[in-house]
Order: structure tokens, then C-alpha cells, then sequence
């Protein structure tokens, strides 16, 4: 990029509001992880909608985001820790527009299990879950505001213990459907749900691991860890 002192700035400028614009979408995918699981524990039909229609908000910006990194790239010309900056925007921003996705699922398959015999214990476990989600994704983006590679490092850490309520939460739904036939489709549903947390975990992991990567210049070298893993087909 050109050394000039005013394209400098103008650069930093342009690109502090796109980064205000993935901030904007980190705020409205929690809201929306903490919604959809409030309503599942509620049974609350109208909050499930509201984060199933909210989403289009965060596609929105990611849309945003993505224009205007494009045009940064082709106006300033970033290079090496500028273009790497706007690189890793771009994929925070496509990692939050997936978690969104991940919370319009929840809501949708909300809606469908309102209308089913409640599996007891449930909601509330899977709204612990996602709390616990949701203090990793915003921990993970106040690394990213700091560039805190101490704090992006617990965000990695800590997803293992995402997989382990998960693999937990599994083992539970699986317990319920022995006992109960009748139980099969709730927990089936609750089991898809629980997945598409964990997920919204990962992506947080690969948030923090792009903080990383911003600071140092280098992903971090050791595999992510992870907790006990358990067999399942798609969480869409």
C-alpha cells in the first residue's frame, strides 16, 4: 500500500468501520444463539420466529462486509499486515454469518418440537450449552477488538469443553429414546439442535484462531483440542 501518511489513515478508517460492521454481527448472532435457546426452553413460538427472521440481518452485513473489503482491496492496494487484516475480516465475517445460520436452525426446529411432548431436563441443558457458546463467541471477538492471543488461546481451549456437553447431551437424548419410543423424534430434533451449538463453538474456535493469526502473522501450530466426539449426520 502506499506510504503516504493520508492513504494511511484513510485506510485505517475504511477498514474500522467495516470492523464495526463484523462487530455488529457478532452482537446480533449471540442474541440470537441466546434467543432461539430461550425459546426452546419457553416454548415460545414468537421469540423462535423472531431469530428465524432476524437472520437475514446478518446475511446482510456479512454481504457488507464482503463488499466493502473487496473495495478496499481494489482501492488501497492493502499489503502484507493490512491485507492480511482485511483477509481475516472477511473470514470472520463468513464464520458469524454461519452461526447465524446455525441459530435460524435452532428457531426453526423450535417451532416444530412446541408442537411435541417435552422431553424433561432438556431445554435447560441445551440453554446452558448455549450460554456457554455464547461466552466463547464473544470472547473470541473482544480477542479480536485486543488482538489478544491469550484470550483467543482460552477460546480454543475451552471449545473442548462444548464437545464434551455435546457428547453429553447426546448420550442423555439417546437414553430418553431407549426408554420411550415415542420420544424418538423430539430427541432426534433436540440431538440436531445441540449439534448446530457445538458448531457455533467451532466457528468461535476458528475466530480465535484468526486473532491468532492477525498477531503473529502464523495459525497456531498445535491442533485445535477437542473433547469426546460422538457419530451424527448433518445439523442443518
Amino acid at each position: 500500500m502506499n506510504n503516504d501518511p493520508h492513504i494511511a489513515r484513510a485506510f485505517d478508517r475504511d477498514l474500522e468501520a467495516v470492523q464495526a460492521l463484523v462487530l455488529r454481527m457478532g452482537g446480533l448472532v449471540e442474541a440470537g444463539l441466546s434467543d432461539a435457546a430461550a425459546a426452546l426452553e419457553t416454548r415460545d413460538d414468537t421469540l423462535a420466529e423472531r431469530v428465524r427472521s432476524g437472520d437475514a440481518a446478518i446475511d446482510g452485513l456479512e454481504e457488507q462486509v464482503n463488499s466493502e473489503c473487496a473495495r478496499l482491496i481494489a482501492i488501497r492496494a492493502p499489503a502484507a499486515t493490512d491485507l492480511r487484516t482485511v483477509l481475516s475480516v472477511m473470514k470472520i465475517a463468513s464464520s458469524l454469518e454461519r452461526c447465524g445460520d446455525y441459530a435460524k436452525n435452532l428457531a426453526k426446529r423450535t417451532v416444530v418440537l412446541n408442537t411435541m411432548q417435552d422431553i424433561p431436563g432438556a431445554a435447560g441443558s441445551i440453554r446452558r450449552m448455549a450460554r456457554q457458546v455464547g461466552l466463547l463467541l464473544k470472547n473470541a471477538l473482544d480477542a479480536y477488538i485486543s488482538r489478544d492471543v491469550g484470550l483467543a488461546e482460552e477460546v480454543r481451549q475451552q471449545d473442548m469443553d462444548v464437545d464434551q456437553m455435546y457428547s453429553a447431551l447426546f448420550r442423555e437424548f439417546l437414553t430418553h429414546m431407549m426408554e420411550d419410543p415415542r420420544n424418538i423424534t423430539a430427541c432426534m430434533h433436540l440431538h440436531f439442535i445441540a449439534k448446530n451449538i457445538e458448531r457455533v463453538g467451532d466457528h468461535a474456535t476458528t475466530i480465535a484462531e484468526q486473532v491468532i493469526y492477525l498477531a503473529t502473522g502464523m495459525m497456531p501450530g498445535e491442533p485445535r483440542p477437542k473433547g469426546e466426539t460422538v457419530v451424527s449426520g448433518p445439523a442443518g
